[in-house]
């Protein structure tokens, strides 16, 4: 079950993903991230294409420069793994540990 979010864009594609993705998704060609649109695109067999808007998306999980850094780092070496933590994943959680922000002490 994919869980609930409070993120308008990502709602988007998973609704997306759920009402597509069963019945007229097969196999993925090719993912690559698009820099003239700020996209990552997914393009399936069957024709079919799914356009993750990245900038929409740090927007709504990226709470400071660091975790935009670890979504960026992603976008350009891998993707796949982007698309499926969009997707499949909770991105909250992946970039509360996998990034360390301390602010400094005044």
């Amino acid at each position: 079950m994919i869980p609930a979010n409070n993120h308008p864009e990502i709602d988007r594609l998973i609704h997306l993903k759920k009402h597509l993705g069963g019945m007229t998704m097969s196999k993925l060609i090719s993912c690559q991230f698009n820099i003239d649109t700020a996209c990552v695109e997914l393009v399936f067999d069957d024709g079919s294409q799914l356009s993750i808007d990245c900038t929409a998306v740090e927007n709504e999980v990226a709470d400071n420069r660091f975790q935009r850094s670890e979504l960026d780092y992603l976008i350009y070496n891998d993707p796949l793994a982007y698309a499926d933590l969009v997707l499949n994943g909770d991105p909250e959680a992946y970039l509360k540990a996998v990034t360390e922000y301390k602010p400094f002490d005044s």
